[in-house]
């Protein structure tokens, strides 16, 4: 079921709030939990098994990990939790890479598994294995109720694409949280805001990078019609599930962390991942970059340490040689600014901002290419492999999406918050918030009902 969705904002969300501040305060979280297995259900009824067979492992590794505290049982069972859920990862994530690498190396031919990736499992797994290390450590209390757990992991919010919200930053609210007209009225609004973000500028933009997709179309400027297009969308559909899901969060008692703080205003590589998908970043720095020894060794170490925490994280997006590139380059970027490129951005603030944005803008290009060849190509296309400039096609769209193109822009700034800040701040505030609010819903509605279906990108990972 998708946030952005008829079924979701008129049937499934009004019926679950009715019943949701109906029941009594025990109630409230296996009213969650139940929803929140139908919203997982709706559209892969099978897979909610292995949702419910990973939480079931978490729960039966974190009775030994809290039995055997501080002794070697504990770590065997944090081995073994870690085992099973990164094992259940790489079967339905990484098989058939896997085969297809092995095929390619011995010329077997074996056969792919073919397994269908089952939505949210690379989300659900982080958050479960952050919640075991946790507790292994000492950092989190072991949560006695299983169902609580199963509340935690599967909360609908952010079960699917996020953000990562480890257990113990909601440990307290699991247990007793409070519930206010204000928090519930900053829930719809940021939710608004999501969806408005989604249907209303992502998708749109999503559309005009389609178009040009293909290497060639277009001309030189049909390539960068393709590159600013999808830059813009990944970033707009991405943030704009993260608002909808910290809204929804709000609204039943949550406080979610933040995941994008508008990394496109970034001056470095450095930067711009201390500013995007937040949630991700921190959970790789905890629990596998610091392990590994972080910042604080050698330069040969340190460039070790972060090409295993970007392969990691680019194959934490998707079973392919794209991603692994796409990690590896920010690995290769990340370096070079530590040992001598960082000092000389810091020089020229401007041409560090035009270096991030292009290396930003390159990546993006490899991480959506199905193939390197394609990747390649499209880059090419970039720098005049196109052949032509510009074709008819091209300037027509560009006329035609320069609003949109101008709008995301902005939208990816905060100066759209800034300026709705300031009007909340009137004495006129909370009545034009609920104007906004109403507006952006009645929009995205119109054009919910009148377009395509259009899942969250993220999805796929």
């Amino acid at each position: 079921m998708l946030f952005s969705s008829v079924t979701f904002l008129y049937y499934f969300l009004p019926l679950l709030l009715l019943i949701y501040f109906a029941v009594p305060r025990g109630a409230k979280n296996y009213v969650l939990l139940s929803a929140s297995l139908i919203f997982y259900m709706w559209g892969e009824p099978k897979f909610v098994l292995l949702l419910l067979c990973s939480i079931a492992s978490g729960y039966i590794h974190s009775i030994f990990i809290e039995k055997h505290t501080g002794g070697r049982g504990a770590k065997i069972a944090l081995i073994s939790s870690i085992v099973v859920s990164v094992g259940l990862l790489a079967v339905f994530k990484y098989a058939d890479f896997a085969i297809s690498i092995f095929n390619s190396i011995t010329k077997a031919g074996a056969p792919l598994l073919k397994l269908a990736l089952p939505i949210g499992i690379s989300f659900y797994t982080f958050q479960l294995l952050s919640y075991l290390i946790d507790l292994y450590r000492g950092e989190a209390k072991f949560q006695r109720n299983p169902l609580l757990l199963a509340t935690y992991v599967a909360l609908f919010p952010q079960l699917i694409a996020g953000p990562i919200v480890r257990y113990r930053d909601v440990a307290r609210e699991l247990e007793g949280r409070e519930h206010s007209f204000k928090g519930f009225s900053e829930g719809a609004f940021r939710f608004s805001v999501g969806l408005a973000k989604k249907l209303l500028l992502a998708d749109r933009l999503g559309e005009l990078s389609t178009m040009f997709a293909t290497p060639g179309e277009g001309g030189t400027l049909g390539a960068w019609l393709y590159a600013i297009g999808f830059a813009l969308h990944l970033y707009l559909d991405f943030s704009a599930y993260s608002d909808m899901a910290i809204g929804l969060g709000r609204i039943f008692g949550f406080t979610f962390p933040e995941n994008f703080n508008y990394p496109y205003l970034s001056s470095s590589a450095a930067e711009f991942w201390r500013r995007w998908h937040m949630t991700l970043g921190s959970w790789f720095r905890d629990y596998v970059y610091i392990p590994l020894g972080g910042s604080r060794v050698k330069p040969l170490r340190y460039v070790l340490n972060a090409t295993v925490v970007w392969a990691l994280t680019g194959l934490w997006h998707g079973a392919g040689w794209n991603f692994v590139i796409w990690g590896l380059w920010f690995a290769l970027l990340l370096a070079l600014e530590r040992l001598f490129l960082g000092k000389l951005l810091k020089k020229l603030p401007p041409l560090a901002h035009v270096y991030t944005l292009l290396a930003v803008l390159l990546s993006f290009v490899v991480f959506d290419s199905a193939t390197l060849p394609l990747a390649f190509q499209r880059i090419a296309a970039l720098f005049g492999g196109a052949g032509e400039l510009f074709t008819q096609k091209s300037v027509y769209y560009l006329t035609s999406y320069a609003p949109l193109l101008i709008m995301g822009a902005v939208g990816s700034t905060p100066v759209v918050k800034r300026l709705g800040e300031r009007l909340y701040a009137t004495s006129f505030g909370p009545w034009l918030r609920l104007i906004a609010m109403a507006l952006l819903v009645a929009l995205s509605t119109a054009y919910l009902v009148d377009g395509s279906f259009s899942p969250f990108i993220y999805f796929r990972f």
